[in-house]
């Protein structure tokens, strides 16, 4: 027989939020226990379901997803969390699998995609765009990196290709749902880890580097 994995959806658009949930339980040995539109009602939907499984939408309203996940992994360290996302992938994967989450899906994913997610899970494994896949050997280059020279992450390197193709700090802040005060102090980290005295200096490197996209 086939142990069932309880499963809560964590979204605060309900039109996604409930087609997630109607497609997970479609899927066998997944049994959906509840829908949920904030972070508090989901650590009270944890507590008291303890799920297996969670689909997090990373635009959480007041925090993001992965900030949500962090304390969820804390307390629980063995749910998998699955992070459904409308942004870039590589922007945020490094740091969900720094937090041990299961997976990362683009809420633009199929439902055969989103169903082959949750079989991999259920198996004990995960899955990978490809061209997320490809671009594995380039961060473990990168973390070598040329002398002292250390890597970039995956929020480091969206806010460089962003940069590059003209997006101001406002706008940067929206994208990655922090202050303009916070994006400043990224990028002077950023700088300093490219070996860049000034904002046109680290564009041009990045630039030639195996990095921008």
């Amino acid at each position: 027989m086939t142990k069932t994995m309880k499963a809560l959806v964590v979204d605060d658009h309900p039109l996604v939020a409930d087609a997630t949930r109607d497609l997970l339980a479609t899927v066998e040995g997944i049994e959906v226990v509840g829908v949920v539109r904030n972070a508090g009602e989901c650590m009270e939907q944890v507590a008291l379901h303890r799920p297996g499984l969670i689909f997090l939408d990373y635009h959480m309203p007041g925090e993001s997803g992965l900030d949500v996940a962090a304390r969820l992994k804390q307390q629980y360290p063995d749910i998998h969390i699955v992070i459904f996302t409308g942004v870039e992938l590589r922007g945020i994967h490094n740091k969900a699998v720094q937090l041990g989450i299961s997976g990362v899906l683009s809420k633009e994913a199929s439902e055969q995609t989103i169903k082959n997610m949750v079989h991999c899970i259920l198996d004990g494994y995960t899955m990978l765009p490809i061209p997320l896949y490809r671009q594995i050997q380039f961060s473990g280059e990168l973390a070598r990196g040329a002398g002292n020279e250390l890597a970039l992450d995956d929020e480091e390197l969206l806010m460089m290709n962003m940069l590059v193709k003209g997006s101001t700090h406002e706008q940067i802040a929206d994208r990655i749902h922090t202050s303009k005060r916070t994006v400043d102090n990224y990028f002077r980290k950023i700088y300093e880890k490219l070996g860049a005295k000034s904002r046109l200096e680290a564009m041009e490197k990045f630039i030639k580097s195996p990095y921008y996209s």
